[in-house]
C-alpha cells in the first residue's frame, strides 16, 4: 500500500510539473520581446527602469488579444537580429524599419507605423535647412543598425559628408550634437520631437524630412505561427480603436 501511495505521489508531482511547463490552469505563454529603450516615444525606460512606449503598449495589446504575455528585454539595436536568431528573444519590438536586407534575416509582421526621417542641428545653426545643405566637411550621427545609419553612411560613401558617426544609442548622438562633435543627427521624426522637447534650448529640428519608412515587429525566420498571431492581433487592435488611442497617447499632435 505504501509503495502504491508513493508511486501515485510521484505520478502527481510529475503531472503537475508537466502541467506547469505546458501552461495549464489558464496561464498564458510568456514571450520575450527584444528592444532598445533609448528611442522614445516608441520605447524608453522610465525613472524606475521599466521599459515603456508605443511599441510596448501596442505589443501588449496584441498579446492580450491573442492570449499570450510579453516580457521586454533591452539589447543593443544592432544586436537584436542576432538575439532573435539565437533564441534570446522571440519578437523584435524596436521601431525597426522594414528593409530588404533585414527581410532576408527575419520575418516581418504587418506594418504598424510609417515614420519620416528628419534632422536635428544645433539651435543657432542657420546653415543647414535640409539634407542638401550637408557638406563634405560635416560629420553626421545616427544610431547603429538603423536605416538612418545606412543613409548617412551612404552620404559619406558618396562624398556628400565627411563622416558618418554611428553610435550605440540615440542619447549619445544627441550629446555629440550638443558638444559640437557632429553637425547634425538623423532619426525618425517622432523620436526627434521627443528629444527636441527635452533640449529645445540647445537643438532644433528641420522642417525638411526624408521619405517615410515602414516599421514592423519581427519574428524568427519560419515562425509563421507567431507572425500570424501578431498580424491577427494588430488587425483586431486597429479595428477596436485601441490603436488610435495609443497613437494619441504617445505622439505629439
Amino acid at each position: 500500500m505504501k509503495k502504491t501511495l508513493k508511486l501515485l505521489a510521484l505520478v502527481l508531482v510529475l503531472a503537475l510539473g508537466m502541467c506547469s511547463m505546458a501552461g495549464c490552469g489558464g496561464g498564458n505563454d510568456v514571450l520575450i520581446a527584444g528592444t532598445e529603450p533609448t528611442y522614445p516615444p516608441f520605447e524608453s525606460a522610465d525613472e524606475d527602469g521599466n521599459i515603456i512606449g508605443f511599441d510596448v503598449d501596442l505589443l501588449n495589446a496584441i498579446a492580450e488579444d491573442q492570449g499570450f504575455e510579453v516580457e521586454f528585454q533591452a539589447f543593443e539595436f544592432d544586436g537584436l537580429i542576432s538575439a532573435l536568431d539565437a533564441g534570446n528573444c522571440d519578437i523584435i519590438a524596436a521601431a525597426m524599419n522594414v528593409t530588404p536586407d533585414r527581410a532576408e534575416k527575419v520575418d516581418f509582421c504587418d506594418t504598424y507605423f510609417a515614420s519620416a526621417k528628419t534632422i536635428l542641428v544645433q539651435k543657432d545653426n542657420n546653415d543647414i535647412t535640409s539634407v542638401d545643405d550637408l557638406t563634405k566637411d560635416m560629420k553626421v550621427a545616427a544610431q547603429i543598425g538603423t536605416s538612418e545609419a545606412d543613409y548617412v553612411q551612404q552620404l559619406a560613401d558618396e562624398g556628400k559628408i565627411k563622416e558618418a558617426v554611428v553610435l550605440n544609442q540615440t542619447t549619445q548622438c544627441i550629446m555629440q550634437l550638443q558638444n559640437g562633435d557632429v553637425a547634425a543627427v538623423m532619426m525618425d521624426k517622432p523620436v526627434a520631437e521627443v528629444y527636441l522637447a527635452k533640449n529645445a534650448d540647445t537643438i532644433k529640428m528641420l522642417d525638411a524630412t526624408v521619405d517615410p519608412a515602414d516599421m514592423a515587429f519581427a519574428v524568427k525566420k519560419g515562425n509563421s505561427d507567431l507572425q500570424e498571431k501578431i498580424n491577427a492581433g494588430l488587425k483586431n487592435v486597429v479595428d477596436s480603436g485601441k490603436y488610435d488611442e495609443l497613437v494619441k497617447k504617445w505622439f505629439a499632435e
